[in-house]
């Protein structure tokens, strides 16, 4: 029987600072798996050579990795299509670097806003699913899953036509508990009843509420009972689990949150 460990769980790391050196030490000493994020400066700046850099040097360290893929200003739904092209056109530079990087997982955002496209919602999920379609099965060529994750949805049933409809691509669902307390309407209790069948990763991060503030699991005001009843019934076969951290500060009390919870339980992820 083993503790949950290091090497069990992600941690968000951007690509620019992969690039800048700043975390390779840490990085080596704990063998830190990296969610890398690849917005769309270092979509831009970084070249091939670049990306096989990053993946020889996890690769020597045993790291499996997974992607946060862009998604500022874009949007798979939009009505106007120039929006949807240039949203296609970092998708296309995602997988490019998908390809060499090689990541089990990349984390992308549906971006569905009742406030903003609740007239149009059918149009919008139509145009949506025509380009996580494309992008599901492109990915899968690499045997690389994508993962949709909430962030401004006000509950399950914003997106849960997208696992429904997806399913054949093996499309999962990314629970990021801080954005579903400082953004939705539901209770967490309701994201997992209603797609705990598709949870295939989890972000693991607290808030008070009132921003998506990033701080340790137990240091906020969110009610994790619910996500701990889930795992434990996981506990065999877990999501990968990222934390978030914005300082490295808040990364060791995210670790033993979840190891103490997981004290001498076998974990297979």
């Amino acid at each position: 029987m083993m503790q949950l460990t290091i090497e069990k769980t992600q941690v968000n790391l951007p690509f620019r600072m992969f690039m800048e050196g700043k975390y390779d030490e840490f990085i080596k000493k704990y063998r830190i798996n990296p969610e890398i994020g690849l917005d769309a400066v270092a979509l831009d700046q970084y070249t091939a050579e670049d990306y096989k850099a990053a993946s020889h040097f996890f690769s020597d360290l045993g790291s499996r990795i997974t992607i946060h893929g862009p998604f500022m200003d874009l949007s798979a739904g939009s009505q106007d299509p120039a929006i949807r092209d240039i949203t296609k056109i970092r998708f296309a530079q995602l997988i490019e670097a998908a390809k060499i990087l090689k990541p089990v997982h990349i984390v992308c955002h549906p971006g569905y806003e009742s406030r903003r496209y609740s007239q149009f919602r059918e149009s919008w999920v139509e145009k949506s699913l025509e380009i996580w379609t494309w992008l599901a099965e492109k990915l899968g060529e690499s045997e690389c899953r994508l993962m949709l994750e909430n962030v401004y949805e006000d509950g399950p049933e914003d997106i849960k036509i997208f696992f429904e409809r997806l399913e054949k691509f093996n499309v999962g669902f990314c629970l990021d508990t801080g954005h579903h307390f400082a953004f939705g309407k539901a209770s967490l209790e309701t994201w997992i009843k209603e797609l705990g069948g598709y949870i295939g990763h989890i972000h693991l991060h607290d808030n008070c509420g009132d921003s998506d503030g990033h701080m340790p699991p137990g240091q906020g005001r969110i009610d994790f009972s619910h996500l701990l009843k889930y795992l434990d019934e996981k506990r065999n076969c877990l999501p990968i689990i990222t934390f978030e951290p914005h300082e490295e500060k808040d990364y060791w009390p995210s670790l033993e949150y979840l190891k103490k919870f997981f004290h001498k339980q076998e974990i297979k992820t």
